[in-house]
């Protein structure tokens, strides 16, 4: 089996490949910026961090929008972090168009909005552990409900159909923090960094059949 980690040039993608390679020992995981190696993999995973107009603009420097397209089309493909939000048709961070593949909005946390049930002031980036509750999906095979995993964003998505949503979370708001539809699953959150919750989260992800 291959697995191609999408690369244009936005965040380390070393720590996404090493616990790939972890939990799938024998796999080839490429991290790649080559069409040809992306049409050939087997699965595709399409991370990122950054500011999601720089990232669509590096996307597209590189030629890689029409291989992601094709692999979000056909095969099983995880999206992580910013790799989510690109999924989507636009985003308020600098009022720029998405890949359009899930419809609905990439919007910022709301500064008004941001304080817990105490009245406590939470700060945005929303940094550091998060309970994620899930909604039934073979990626969360052997994953407790409200389990914690790590995130770093600013912004969350909003999407248009409500059927899309396979996790949710809360900072200052409810927030969607997972998507899925036919071969397609994307986090908001970092796998990578999520320790055994996340790394049985990519082990299901190699296994999987949609």
């Amino acid at each position: 089996m291959s697995i191609a980690v999408i690369d244009y040039g936005m965040g380390n993608l070393r720590s996404v490949s090493k616990a790939l390679e972890h939990v799938a020992p024998g796999t080839r995981v490429l991290v790649t910026d080559s069409p040809a190696e992306i049409d050939a993999a087997e699965r595709v995973v399409f991370p990122g961090q950054g500011a999601m107009p720089d990232c669509m603009r590096e996307l597209d420097a590189r030629g890689l929008r029409a291989p992601l397209l094709r692999a979000a089309a056909s095969r099983p493909f995880l999206g992580i972090c910013i790799g989510v939000q690109m999924l989507f048709d636009s985003s308020e961070e600098g009022n720029v168009a998405g890949l359009g593949l899930l419809h609905g909005q990439v919007r910022r946390f709301p500064d008004a909005l941001m304080h817990d049930a105490a009245g406590v002031r939470l700060k945005v980036p929303h940094m550091g552990w998060n309970e994620v509750r899930q909604v039934s999906h073979p990626l969360w095979n052997g994953i407790e409900d409200d389990a914690r995993f790590y995130f770093v964003h600013s912004y969350y998505v909003d999407p248009a159909d409500p059927r899309v949503v396979m996790g949710r979370s809360r900072h200052g708001i409810p927030f969607t923090a997972a998507v899925g539809r036919d071969n397609i699953f994307a986090v908001q959150f970092h796998p990578e960094k999520s320790q055994a919750s996340g790394l049985r989260l990519l082990e299901n992800f190699v296994g999987w059949k949609p």
